[in-house]
């Protein structure tokens, strides 16, 4: 049975991305979006390592961490933008078994797990079968799945992550038109609430992004919505 890790974060992209790579290492992915969640998850006794984030609502880490290490021996990873040594300490002091600094390579975070897990549990998951992801080409546009990132004639063109999917998305479908609720309900992975702005904004950022016409690559359907162009 796979071990279950649980990513407990108020960035729902960092969730996102870790559960992606936690995956593929062959673990089971729970969500906390804040620390009464995540407390309420490893309450459960069903976690096998926690990912725990320092600044969230309801309840900060430190908090969480300090409550379940009253009942519960759980390994706990504390991971926060505060970097420095008194704050590692009293991570460290409250009961973490290890601390990752943000930002941090989403391997790294892997890398730590399956340390933690190894200590813990004696072995890791079985990892899936790897498969390749193909790269994906539109003209001079280059968009590389396993690396996410997407290049213009060899030129790296740095992306938000709702703008990567909104790109994964349309160089899978070159020449498909898109609606504004497609879109948004890809790049920003929930459902369509009068979010026409949002879309309208991201859109242009991302034209911005590809070429000074803004018509170059992302063309405007009139009444139906946004296409890649061939």
């Amino acid at each position: 049975m796979a071990y279950r890790i649980l990513v407990a974060d108020d960035d729902k992209d960092i969730r996102s991305v870790l559960r992606l790579y936690l995956e593929d290492a062959g673990y089971e992915v729970a969500e906390a979006a804040d620390g009464a969640q995540a407390l309420a998850a490893l309450e459960t006794r069903g976690i096998d390592l926690c990912l725990l984030d320092i600044m969230m609502p309801e309840l900060d880490g430190y908090q969480v961490l300090k409550l379940v290490r009253e009942t519960d021996d759980v390994p706990i990873i504390v991971v926060s933008a505060k970097g420095q040594d008194p704050e590692k300490i009293l991570g460290l002091n409250l009961g973490a078994d290890d601390y990752m600094v943000k930002p941090f390579n989403p391997l790294e975070a892997v890398a730590r797990v399956n340390t933690n897990i190894r200590r813990a549990k004696g072995a890791l998951p079985q990892q899936r079968p790897q498969h390749t992801a193909p790269v994906l080409r539109c003209r001079d546009l280059e968009l590389d799945p396993e690396a996410c990132a997407l290049s213009r004639g060899g030129r790296p063109i740095e992306l938000t992550s709702i703008e990567y999917r909104i790109m994964a998305l349309f160089m899978e479908h070159p020449g498909r038109v898109f609606t504004k609720q497609q879109i948004y309900e890809c790049g920003w992975d929930e459902s369509y609430i009068a979010a026409e702005n949002s879309v309208m904004v991201c859109i242009s950022k991302l034209r911005s992004k590809l070429a000074d016409d803004p018509q170059a690559y992302i063309r405007t359907i009139r009444g139906l919505g946004y296409r890649l162009e061939r």
